[in-house]
This record gives C-alpha cells, sequence and structure tokens, in this order.
C-alpha cells in the first residue's frame, strides 16, 4: 500500500532505514508484555515525502503489538 504524505499529498518514497547517529544500532520499537520473555519489538522504517521533506515512521510489525 503506498504512503501519501499528510502534508502535501504527494507519494512518499518507502523503505528507508533508520539509524542514530554516532549508534551503531539504530532505535528499536518495544513492548513489554506480561511474563519473562515475553515481549514483542520491531526496527522502525521511514517515508520521506521527495516534495515537501516531511518524514513518517512506520513498523511492518504492526500487527504482532496488538496481540
Amino acid at each position: 500500500m503506498k504512503k501519501i504524505c499528510s502534508q502535501c499529498q504527494t507519494e512518499m518514497i518507502e523503505d528507508c532505514a533508520v539509524n542514530v547517529q554516532g549508534g551503531a544500532y539504530g532505535i528499536t520499537i518495544r513492548q513489554k508484555r506480561k511474563g519473562i520473555f515475553n515481549s514483542v519489538s520491531a526496527k522502525p522504517k521511514a517515508s520521506v515525502c521527495p516534495n515537501c521533506g516531511y518524514v513518517a515512521f512506520y513498523i511492518d510489525e504492526y500487527r504482532e503489538f496488538s496481540k
């Protein structure tokens, strides 16, 4: 599904990597659940608008967070 910029309605460039400058590992989105070893995590990706520069973060494994 193509992502559309919420600022200018241009089709965004998807699947861009997200890294912290100076960090070797980037960032991770994590949800802690009850129990030992019962958590879910995902690496975020970014969409970039080639028209206005707006950036939107998303994860592909979003369904895992609703369980």
